[in-house]
């Protein structure tokens, strides 16, 4: 089993003017939002899913998120990390909220791995939720802060210095962190192999 491919393509940090420009009209129109939803809205569904959010609950708290980001979109200050790390800020946000409403974790392994590329065949999904199930179960032993900046990363899409931004530590440490926790996963799969 090999992690190999992100889920999400990495936010293009050269986007980050067209965003601002975005930004600036839907400051004046509401209406002007729309390009700035549908630039990101893969981004963070994504994000929330690969933290363990249900494909409903993720839904749900994608919606809220860019509900919170238009209220708020005179909170959000050019020149920093971008618009998508804004954005995922926002859904880290709202799924630590929500999981404290609910008193529980969102995580549903079988529902994550359910999702299956389309024209695989029965065998390649069944192998491919099978390695899933694997991953994320690795993936829910690491500490919160880890598990956080992966889904981040593969799931966000976001680089090191985006992730620094939304977690709140340095680029340095952001960088140390998903090396340990990449390691970490890496030398889980050799164990869990040689147990085979």
């Amino acid at each position: 089993m090999e992690i190999s491919q992100p889920i999400a393509e990495p936010l293009d940090l050269g986007d980050s003017p067209l965003d601002d420009a975005l930004v600036a009209e839907a400051r004046a129109d509401a209406r002007a939002f729309a390009p700035l939803y549908e630039r990101h809205i893969d981004h963070v569904y994504r994000y929330l899913r690969a933290r363990g959010a249900s494909d409903d609950d993720a839904t749900e708290l994608t919606a809220l998120t860019f509900e919170r980001a238009l209220r708020h979109i005179d909170r959000y200050r050019t020149g920093g990390s971008g618009f998508g790390p804004w954005l995922l800020r926002i859904a880290r946000n709202a799924f630590i909220d929500a999981g404290r409403r609910q008193h529980n974790r969102f995580l549903n392994l079988d529902e994550v791995a359910g999702l299956a590329a389309p024209g695989t065949s029965l065998e390649d999904t069944a192998i491919a939720a099978d390695e899933q199930r694997q991953v994320l179960a690795l993936v829910a032993r690491l500490p919160e802060v880890q598990r956080d900046a992966l889904a981040l990363r593969f799931a966000g899409g976001l680089s090191s210095r985006q992730i620094a931004a939304v977690i709140g530590k340095s680029e340095a440490a952001t960088k140390k962190l998903l090396t340990r926790s990449l390691a970490t996963l890496k030398e889980a799969t050799r164990n869990d192999a040689g147990d085979d």
